[in-house]
C-alpha cells in the first residue's frame, strides 16, 4: 500500500511538471468557465455588448471583453495596445494579416475561451489562454495565407528586440518564409504564441473546436464549444493552475 502510494505521489508529482509547473489556481473556479474575460492587459472586466466593434471584430459585438476602441487598433500595423510590428521582416502580405487579425479580435474579445484560461506570472497580464482546440481548417487556411509571408521567429511569444519600443528581429536571426518557420499548419497555429492554440482534429460546426471566423447572424459557435469542454472539466478534469509564461 505505501509503494502504491508513493508510485502515485511520483505520477502527480510527474504530470504538474509536465503541466509547466502547475499550481492549485482559485483564481477561476470551474464553476466560472463561460461567459468570462481574461485577467489581461486589455480586457473588460465582464463581457458586454459593444455595437461599434470595428472591422474583423464585428462578430463579437454582441458580447464582447474588448472595446471598440480596442478593436480600431487591433487593425493597424503597429497599434498602441502591445507596439507589436507585423511587418518585422518586410509586409506582410494582406491575405496573411487578416487572418493574425482575426486571431488577434478571437483573442482580446471572446468571452468563450474560459476552459483555456491559465494564471501567470506576468507583469502586463494575470492570465493567458492556453491549448485552446482551433478548429483544423482555421488553422490550414491560415498557414496557407501566410506561407510565403517573411518573419524571422517560430516563437512569437518572447524573445524579441524591444529597444526601439517595438518588436525587431533579434540578433542574428534571418527574415525567411513563413513556411521555412512553420513547415506545417501545426507548427504555425501551436508555436507562434507558445502553445496559445492546440490545432483540433475537428471543424468548424463540430461544436469541439473553437473558430477564429463564424458567421455572426448564425450566433457565436464558440458557446456551445466552451459549454462542452467546461463540462468535461466540471466532470473531473484536473483545474487549472500557475504558469510562468
Amino acid at each position: 500500500m505505501d509503494m502504491a502510494r508513493q508510485m502515485m505521489q511520483l505520477l502527480l508529482l510527474a504530470l504538474v511538471t509536465a503541466a509547466g509547473s502547475a499550481q492549485p489556481r482559485n483564481a477561476r473556479a470551474r464553476t466560472d468557465l463561460l461567459n468570462v474575460c481574461m485577467n489581461a492587459k486589455h480586457h473588460k472586466a465582464q463581457p458586454s455588448p459593444e455595437d461599434e466593434l470595428y472591422g474583423q471584430c464585428s462578430p463579437w459585438k454582441k458580447n464582447a471583453c474588448c472595446t471598440a476602441n480596442t478593436s480600431q487598433e487591433l487593425h493597424k500595423d503597429i497599434s498602441r495596445l502591445y507596439n507589436f510590428n507585423w511587418d518585422h521582416c518586410g509586409k506582410m502580405q494582406p491575405a496573411c494579416k487578416r487572418h493574425f487579425i482575426q486571431d488577434a479580435c478571437l483573442y482580446e474579445c471572446s468571452p468563450n475561451l474560459g476552459p483555456w484560461i491559465w494564471q501567470v506570472n506576468q507583469s502586463w497580464r494575470k492570465e493567458r489562454i492556453l491549448n485552446v482546440p482551433l478548429c483544423k481548417e482555421d488553422c490550414e487556411h491560415w498557414w496557407e495565407d501566410c506561407r510565403t509571408s517573411y518573419t524571422c521567429k517560430s516563437n512569437w511569444h518572447k524573445g524579441w528586440n524591444w529597444s526601439s519600443g517595438i518588436n525587431e528581429c533579434p540578433a542574428g536571426a534571418l527574415c525567411r518564409t513563413f513556411e521555412s518557420y512553420f513547415p506545417t499548419p501545426a507548427a504555425l497555429c501551436e508555436g507562434l504564441w507558445g502553445h496559445s492554440f492546440k490545432v483540433s482534429n475537428y471543424s468548424g460546426g463540430s461544436g469541439r473546436c473553437i473558430q477564429m471566423w463564424f458567421d455572426s447572424a448564425q450566433g457565436n459557435a464558440n458557446e456551445e464549444v466552451a459549454k462542452f469542454y467546461a463540462a468535461t472539466m466540471n466532470a473531473g478534469a484536473p483545474s487549472h493552475g500557475i504558469i510562468g509564461s
